[in-house]
Parts: C-alpha cells; sequence; structure tokens
C-alpha cells in the first residue's frame, strides 16, 4: 500500500519508463525519516521511488532533484549507485517531487556488529564500505558536471551556516548545548582538506552489498550529498566508532577483535591508503559538527512531526533522542577545546 494515488502514477510510468510498462504494485519500505521511499512492482521490472513530503518543507531541505541529478551523473563511472529512470517535478502526479531509479537486489546490513553475517567476511564487508567512500572521493566532480553542485567558499563555514538556519526554522525547544555548538563550530573551523563529492550520510545501513560476497552493490540517500570537504564525509562514518552501540551502525563499545571488525585505528588507516594520506587531524571537531548537523536533521523531523508531515511511525523516537545528542555532540566540542573557549592546537 502507498499513501498517493497509485492510479496517477500508474499513468506516469507508462509513459516514464522507457519501452513503457504497467503498474502492479506499490510498498513503502520501513525506516528512512527523510525522503519516503517505495518499491514499485511493473510488468517491466522493479524500481525505487523516492519522493519528498506532503505539505510545507524547510528551505533547501528534501533535494530529491539534486540527489537525481548526482546519481545521473556519477551512474556512467561505474560508482556502486542505482541507475536513475526518471525524474517527475509536476507535483500534480502524486503529491510531492519524485524521482524512479532502478532496483538493487542485495543485502543491507542494519546492525554494525554484523550479527547475522559470518566472522571471517565482516572485516571485508568494512574494508568495502570504507573503500567504496574513497572511491567516491576520487570521482573527479568537474568532469562529471557537477562543478556547480556545491557553492563556492569554505564548505564547513556554509554547512554551519546551513543548519544553523534549518535548526532556527524548526526549532520547537531551548537546548543549551545547541546553543553553545552554534557560538563555538563558527569560531573554530578547520583548515579545508581539499574539495570532492561528499555523500553527508554515509554509514552501513545506507549501502547494498551483493548477496554472496562482501562487496557493495549500490550505496543509497543522497539526499545530503553535495561538493565539500571529503574529511567530513568520512568523519561521519568515523563517528559510528565513537557513539554508543545500540543495535544500529553505531560500534562504540563493541570487543572489535571478538567481532572481527576493524577499531577506528584501522578504518583511518585504510582511508588514508585509499586516498594517498599521510594521516588525518584529530576529528573530534568534525564530531562536534556531525552531531550538530544530526541535531539540525532531527529537529526537522520533531517538527514535521507536530506539523503532521513526519514519514515515519518512529518520528516520536527519533525526536526523543535530540537532547543526548546535543549532549554529546558539545561533549566532542569540549573534547576539541571547547572548554578553553577554542580547539586544541
Amino acid at each position: 500500500m502507498s499513501d498517493f494515488d497509485e492510479a496517477a502514477l500508474s499513468r506516469w510510468i507508462s509513459s516514464a519508463i522507457p519501452g513503457g510498462a504497467r503498474l502492479q504494485a506499490v510498498e513503502k519500505f520501513a525506516g528512512g525519516q527523510s525522503n519516503p521511499t517505495y518499491r514499485v512492482r511493473t510488468d517491466a521490472g522493479q524500481y525505487v521511488l523516492r519522493r519528498k513530503p506532503f505539505g510545507d518543507l524547510l528551505p533547501s531541505a528534501h533535494a530529491i532533484e539534486r540527489e537525481y541529478r548526482l546519481i545521473s551523473a556519477i551512474h556512467p563511472t561505474g560508482f556502486a549507485v542505482p541507475g536513475p529512470v526518471a525524474l517527475c517535478e509536476d507535483r500534480s502526479v502524486i503529491g510531492a517531487v519524485f524521482y524512479l531509479m532502478e532496483m538493487v537486489e542485495g543485502r543491507t546490513f542494519w546492525n554494525g556488529s554484523l550479527p547475522d553475517l559470518a566472522r571471517q567476511d565482516r572485516r571485508a564487508c568494512y574494508d568495502a564500505m570504507v573503500d567504496t567512500l574513497a572511491a567516491l572521493h576520487a570521482i573527479d566532480h568537474e568532469a562529471v558536471g557537477l562543478g556547480d553542485f556545491g557553492r563556492p567558499g569554505n564548505y564547513m563555514q556554509r554547512q554551519i551556516d546551513r543548519w544553523t538556519k534549518q535548526y532556527r526554522a524548526a526549532q520547537t525547544d531551548d537546548i543549551p548545548e545547541v546553543e553553545q555548538l552554534i557560538e563555538w563550530l563558527p569560531r573554530t573551523l578547520p583548515e579545508q582538506a581539499g574539495l570532492s563529492i561528499i555523500h553527508g550520510d554515509y554509514r552501513l545501513d545506507n549501502l547494498i552489498y551483493a548477496a554472496d560476497a562482501p562487496r557493495v552493490r549500490a550505496v543509497l540517500d543522497w539526499e545530503l550529498a553535495t561538493i565539500g570537504d571529503p574529511l567530513a564525509d568520512f568523519a561521519y562514518l568515523a563517528m559510528n566508532w565513537v557513539l554508543p552501540h545500540e543495535g544500529g551502525a553505531a560500534v562504540g563499545g563493541v570487543d572489535f577483535a571478538e567481532a572481527d571488525i576493524p577499531a577506528l585505528d584501522g578504518v583511518v588507516a585504510r582511508y588514508c591508503a585509499a586516498t594517498g594520506r599521510d594521516g588525518l587531524p584529530d576529528l573530534h571537531w568534525y564530531f562536534a559538527y556531525n552531531l550538530f548537523r544530526t541535531v539540525g536533521i532531527i529537529q526537522g523531523i520533531k517538527k514535521r512531526m507536530i506539523d503532521g508531515n513526519a514519514s515515519n511511525a518512529r518520528a516520536a523516537e527519533a525526536a526523543a533522542r535530540l537532547p543526548s545528542i546535543a549532549r554529546a555532540g558539545w561533549a566532542q566540542a569540549e573534547i576539541a577545546g571547547a572548554s578553553h573557549g577554542g580547539r586544541k592546537a
């Protein structure tokens, strides 16, 4: 079942899919707080539909059109991303802008300790995840037509400004740690480490692995992608080794030797080897930034929940985590030197 007019989608699909197709069924995927996603079955095969939420949206949020443009640009390079099929910017069809892409079959792992994967395959699974991120950062964004995909200027400054505005636009409560981060982050910007395509939400459960090997077949959920500092992207992934393991992608506190998954220093070494870096700077500033950005995202979810537009039944659960994520962000800032009025040297 879907929450839109399937007859209207069927009419659109008949002309949008090359060679034509008849809609057979639509099924909404579980998970996903931001852009609702559906399995679309047709007599020509299976596809995935992603749409914007219904109702009024925050400025620059739910950038479906950008997402479609990005996968259209990088799919021809051979990077692991579903093939684009068609974009519909006519809201009258199903009530929101949406796009259709190929369905990539495989395995998705939700638990970072990989309990459902054979022990001997777990390290290779993590290695493939890191190597795929490094491959993304190696794509020449100018060459694939994405030279204007990100705004000019310091990426971290732009992002802090953006998420501060997003947070303010959706703000429902006063959280002291968020106010401290809003004041501290722009004062302590690190030097930009370069520019590349960055995913923005790169983690284990946004990957589809092959059914028979620890190989990444597709990277999903490109809503936050832009041109920016690749270290911010890597640090977002690395943050999963800092956050406590609670059954999701985060693995803080896991016995890495027992689980046979790499510790953070191993992940850093793998990324550095794949990207030709000698090492990385202290990541705690980036952890604080990424947790602040997570606060901005979840605050948007909470506002949509209050307004009745949240796309997932777990929206209330996500919103309840807002204060603890803000506290975790400020704790990372303190490790980076915030208690001393600036970043550590």
